[in-house]
């Protein structure tokens, strides 16, 4: 039987696909609750977590993008408290994701000892004895932060210093290792961003029990990446291959026979998108609006955003972050969020918090050729004051240039 023909897409078919697939076409809600939390969730499947905390801490954000002003406290209780609704883990990068995805991260843990960073690694190979007497003081004690668990075994080694600049002990290194591994989970996290060890019966639901004390109650590989493929492949409505890889950090040989299976089984369908030179699918759920009416400022670790080629194949905006870029060499600016409006991305604004003062400061504001006519700086100025109502702010500060 002949394959079908692929499905053509114009760039800005695909654009609207994508942007309802990341729920960014859907009007904001009044009043956001807990079900409007759970529907991002169940929409995106992943929000990267990051330390930096220029404007926000960056899971914030994604929800902003989306729903508007809402309680952070809601999102601290789906992931601090049962039954939790988010549990942290490597899936993306350092993620929340819903608790019926860890399971399907085994593949990963049971790569902790070899594909775990340095730190890690040499722990678990040096270290095994304090690998397990970390493990037995979590177990029994936790939820504990790294320095909870330093002082509960009065333990004073040499730290080292790694090439990120963090000065991890020998136990935090421990602590690390068996959380890469699933044998201890994340309780939350401390209002100064620490993570809470737990043994992942204390996090888990229990419908999910089982799987955290038998790795054999999890998925196989086979299914897991499939099942994986499709939640990459549902958030992104359309998406090269790369772009279903890159959602979870699948390797070709993981990705490749689930995109087959998928596409056998017809939920994926083959297509093609105008300029775009990489065949792509698309999603037979996905929803094809005629129309988007957005308005978002969106954080540079915003799943819309990951994968770089695709936000240029499909809105022709390049957009590289240049946090870790020398001053003197960056073209927009330190914490730079795209600004959504309509169905293109039609700015970069360097934003910061300036808390001491009680503003959000706009240092740098770079429209996109065509871009930034009256009323467009109308609606980025709503969204600034939106944004700063939000975060306690008492207004916006444009830093003269």
């Amino acid at each position: 039987m002949p394959e079908p023909a692929p499905v053509r897409l114009t760039r800005p078919e695909a654009r609207r696909i994508a942007l309802a697939a990341q729920g960014l076409a859907r009007p904001r809600p009044l009043a956001p609750g807990v079900r409007d939390l759970q529907r991002v969730v169940d929409t995106v499947g992943v929000v990267q977590i990051d330390s930096v905390n220029v404007v926000v801490r960056s899971q914030y954000l994604p929800f902003f993008s989306r729903l508007g002003p809402y309680d952070t406290g809601l999102l601290d209780r789906a992931r601090d408290r049962a039954p939790r609704r988010l549990v942290e883990y490597w899936a993306h990068e350092a993620s929340l994701v819903p608790p019926s995805t860890w399971p399907l991260l085994d593949f990963r843990m049971r790569r902790a000892r070899d594909e775990s960073w340095g730190g890690m690694q040499r722990v678990a190979r040096d270290h095994p004895g304090l690998v397990e007497t970390v493990l037995a003081e979590v177990s029994a004690h936790g939820p504990m932060t790294s320095r909870e668990v330093e002082a509960a075994l009065a333990h004073d080694l040499p730290r080292e210093r790694e090439h990120w600049g963090w000065n991890w002990s020998l136990v935090k290194n421990a602590l690390e290792h068996l959380f890469w591994a699933g044998r201890l989970s994340s309780a939350g996290r401390t209002p100064q961003f620490e993570r809470r060890y737990a043994h992942p019966t204390r996090v888990l639901p229990p419908a999910l029990r089982e799987a955290a004390l038998d790795p054999a109650a999890r998925p196989t590989d086979e299914e897991a990446f499939r099942r994986l493929v499709e939640i990459a492949a549902r958030a992104h409505g359309v998406g090269s291959e790369q772009c279903l890889r890159d959602y979870f950090r699948l390797r070709p040989e993981q990705a490749r026979p689930a995109i087959a299976a998928l596409v056998a089984d017809g939920v994926l369908l083959p297509g093609v998108v105008e300029g775009w030179r990489r065949p792509v699918y698309l999603h037979r759920d996905a929803r094809r609006p005629r129309r988007v009416h957005a308005r978002a400022l969106l954080s540079p670790f915003d799943s819309l955003v990951w994968q770089r080629d695709r936000v240029a194949a499909l809105f022709g905006f390049d957009y590289r972050l240049e946090i870790y870029v020398p001053e003197e060499l960056r073209v927009h600016g330190y914490y730079v969020l795209p600004f959504l409006l309509g169905d293109e991305l039609v700015a970069r604004v360097d934003l910061k918090s300036d808390r001491a003062a009680g503003l959000l400061r706009v240092r740098r504001t770079t429209w996109e050729p065509g871009r930034g006519d009256e009323l467009d700086r109308t609606e980025l100025d709503a969204e600034l004051l939106l944004l700063a109502g939000w975060l306690g702010l008492a207004g916006v500060a444009v830093d003269p240039r």
